[in-house]
């Protein structure tokens, strides 16, 4: 395992449908059917993972983009939510660790103890499961179908016919 300091995080690419909008990012895991959506400072974050930059390398990236001084446990904290979501290679992934201390904080404990000016840099990812087709094909059960016939969405013909058998 890498140490820390030397630790050059590389974001997964494969089977991700990745979309940049002005302040965030939208990134489709089609592996694992999940959406996500990452504010500003995960997303520089995860586009500086490239494999080749330190975790101080992102953290001076970041200020630079942000204009102002960022806390290196915001960019541990933004590699941890990556990693915890499966943007992050593997085995990168897995060398991935918030210090002891961070582990246990909560989002509002954070924000206290990195000041109310690292509040508009947190990092934040928000996660949504998506079904797969299957799952997301709408069927209406037995009992409500002429016939008591389980009928799904676009095999009824007109008067709510069930054409599937």
């Amino acid at each position: 395992m890498k140490k820390t300091e030397h630790l050059t995080p590389r974001a997964r690419q494969e089977e991700l449908v990745v979309r940049e909008l002005p302040d965030e990012m939208l990134i489709y895991d089609l592996r694992r059917h999940e959406a996500h959506c990452l504010n500003q400072t995960a997303t520089s974050v995860w586009k500086h993972c490239d494999g080749k930059t330190t975790i101080k390398g992102i953290m001076k990236s970041l200020a630079k983009e942000l204009q102002s001084p960022v806390d290196e446990r915001i960019v541990r904290l933004a590699l941890d939510q990556l990693a915890k979501f499966h943007l992050l290679d593997e085995a990168e992934a897995l060398s991935v660790q918030l210090p002891p201390e961070m582990a246990r904080m909560s989002r509002r404990e954070m924000m206290r103890t990195l000041g109310v000016a690292a509040a508009v840099a947190l990092p934040l990812i928000v996660s949504i499961s998506a079904p797969t087709t299957a799952q997301a094909a709408s069927c209406v059960n037995s009992g409500c179908t002429p016939g008591g016939i389980p009928c799904c969405v676009g095999t009824c013909k007109a008067g709510g016919i069930c054409t599937s058998p």
